[in-house]
């Protein structure tokens, strides 16, 4: 079975960093994408980042320039690094994998990230 367990988030400072991981374990399939949301009180879950096959990256524009997608293929694990938070950036943050077929399709529980003022 497929799970996906994210670490990193907290309670930061605005201005302050965050790393977060996600780390994938019992995959039988290929990864192809991996990619964070997340989503605030009230609100529709967003694409924070995403990054693809040959480490094509593509990023929300607002959290572009201080928002930094990675991954490890060894570890299965994606990695997201968050600069010069702000308090707009308090959410849950999720991340997804997708392999080379429609239904490998995976999410995780998500972590929260709260950005103090």
């Amino acid at each position: 079975q497929v799970q996906l367990v994210e670490s990193g988030g907290g309670l930061v400072q605005a201005g302050g960093s965050l790393r977060l991981s996600c780390a994938v374990s019992g995959s039988t399939f290929a990864i192809k994408n991996m990619a964070w949301y997340r989503q605030a009180p009230g609100k529709q879950r967003e694409l924070v980042a995403g990054i693809r096959i040959g480490d094509i990256t593509n990023y929300a524009e607002s959290v572009l320039g201080r928002f930094t997608i990675s991954r490890d293929n060894a570890k299965n694990t994606v990695y997201l690094r968050m600069n010069n938070l702000k308090p707009e950036d308090t959410a849950v943050y999720y991340c997804n994998v997708q392999g080379w077929f429609g239904h490998e399709d995976y999410w995780g529980q998500g972590t929260q990230v709260t950005v103090s003022s």
